[in-house]
């Protein structure tokens, strides 16, 4: 059940985020970059996870100063996720596992001061600006989060059980 409110919502990140960097400090360089069938490694998922986070933060941001919102991004649709997911893959080809691990943790850190700093009327009170939809920012940052803080710990933990 999604949060309704900004101390649940702070409660869920933080709790999220503390499971996923548990699992993250047991995963070794060499093992975050073994890519599974779908050429994805655990390092580009925390990167991708790292990614989310600045996206929402931008299409709030692009939102409230009345700009328009690219969703997910500028020349990529809904529907285009799998393409959109394989570029950023490209593009982060180069970082390694301490860069994209430090990457979520900066990236978690300002969906956090985001939060502390929004009210529950500015997070729950209505959809946010530009999105087209009715889901709250609370909401979106709570899917650009948490809930994918939750299945990088999944796909780390099936990944762990694939390497013993």
């Amino acid at each position: 059940m999604p949060a309704l409110n900004k101390t649940d919502l702070l409660d869920v990140t933080n709790k999220e985020f503390e499971k996923l960097a548990t699992l993250m400090d047991q995963i070794d360089e060499k093992s975050s970059l073994i890519k599974d069938d779908d050429d994805t490694s655990i390092k580009d998922v925390v990167g991708h996870r790292a990614h989310w986070i600045d996206l929402f933060l931008g299409w709030y941001a692009d939102g409230q100063a009345g700009k328009e919102v690219f969703f997910p991004a500028e020349g990529y649709k809904w529907n285009d996720l799998k393409r959109y997911n394989a570029d950023l893959r490209s593009r982060q080809a180069a970082m390694g596992w301490d860069d994209a691990r430090k990457m979520l943790r900066e990236s978690t850190s300002r969906l956090v001061d985001f939060l502390e700093n929004r009210s529950d009327k500015e997070l729950y009170g209505g959809p946010m600006k530009g999105a087209n939809n009715q889901w709250t920012p609370g909401r979106w940052a709570e899917a650009a989060g948490p809930s994918h803080f939750r299945s990088a710990s999944k796909y780390i933990r099936a990944r762990r059980k694939e390497f013993q």
